[in-house]
């Protein structure tokens, strides 16, 4: 139930249709009588800005989950940005401090890495395959290179957001091997997909599935379906995969304590979510 008392957590993006966690984190503050309400809001992109400043003016607003398309935007609106953020070059977490200002911080490959990590597969030494190099994909990489992987590919369909990602990479991770200009998955142990590829019916696979080898990991970050297209190709040659929730739900821990909600395990909140596809 909401009522006068209960804090606000908008959940801010564009298109609306395919999110998922308010279906996890509202059943979590139920079960554990937390006044609390995750709100998902549809801004468009050139209507984010002032969004964004009229939010940040509700008095029982504790913060926002930001995702697709304004992460990256979201890091030059914030007051202050985390180290974490910086590297990754967009935000998907916003708290409202006591003082009004937001501060700005980046869970999206944290919560790759760990879910990859509680599969049984290790980083160090990885030769990874990143395709998009927006705000999901370049938080994937940073994460992926502080976990310590000994090479990563980084693909974009604007060339620039790849070299743009690899400059940021080279400046913290200066002996990473940075590749950029092609999305060949042949040779690497990880192939991510954080495109937009797999949202829309007929979209066209992100990698050449017939590149990929069986021994190779193969993660998602779109959930519109739990196994989407390239998950489903990538199962009948026998990969193991991550589908796009996993990241979502071993992210959200990290969340709950940004907002000090506490802590839960991924296991806790699978346990209580109520997602559908």
């Amino acid at each position: 139930m909401i009522s006068g008392k209960t804090t606000l957590i908008t959940h801010l993006g564009y298109p609306t249709e395919a999110f998922k966690a308010p279906m996890i984190y509202n059943p979590w503050f139920d079960q554990q009588g937390i006044d609390a309400v995750v709100v998902p809001m549809g801004v468009k992109p050139e209507d984010y800005p002032a969004a964004l400043a009229a939010l940040a003016r509700l008095t029982n607003l504790r913060g926002a989950l930001v995702t697709m398309p304004h992460k990256i935007t979201t890091l030059s609106l914030a007051d202050e940005v985390t180290p974490t953020a910086r590297i990754a070059g967009a935000c998907n977490a916003l708290l409202k401090r006591p003082d009004g200002t937001l501060l700005g911080d980046q869970f999206d490959g944290a919560g790759f890495v760990r879910g990859a990590e509680r599969k049984g597969r290790q980083i160090r030494g990885t030769r990874v395959l990143v395709a998009g190099c927006g705000g999901v994909g370049s938080a994937i990489a940073a994460s992926l290179a502080a976990a310590g992987a000994a090479s990563i590919s980084l693909f974009d369909a604007h060339a620039a957001s790849a070299d743009a990602l690899r400059e940021r990479l080279l400046q913290h991770y200066p002996k990473l091997v940075v590749q950029t200009g092609w999305n060949d998955p042949a040779g690497h142990d990880i192939v991510v997909n954080a495109t937009p590829l797999g949202m829309k019916d007929g979209d066209p696979l992100p990698f050449d599935i017939d590149r990929i080898d069986p021994q190779t990991f193969v993660g998602e970050v779109v959930m519109k379906a739990e196994y989407t297209p390239l998950l489903r190709a990538a199962r009948a040659k026998g990969c193991a995969v991550q589908v796009g929730t996993d990241m979502l739900f071993e992210m959200i821990p990290a969340y709950l304590e940004f907002f000090g909600f506490g802590t839960a395990t991924s296991d806790e909140l699978r346990a209580v979510s109520q997602i559908k596809y």
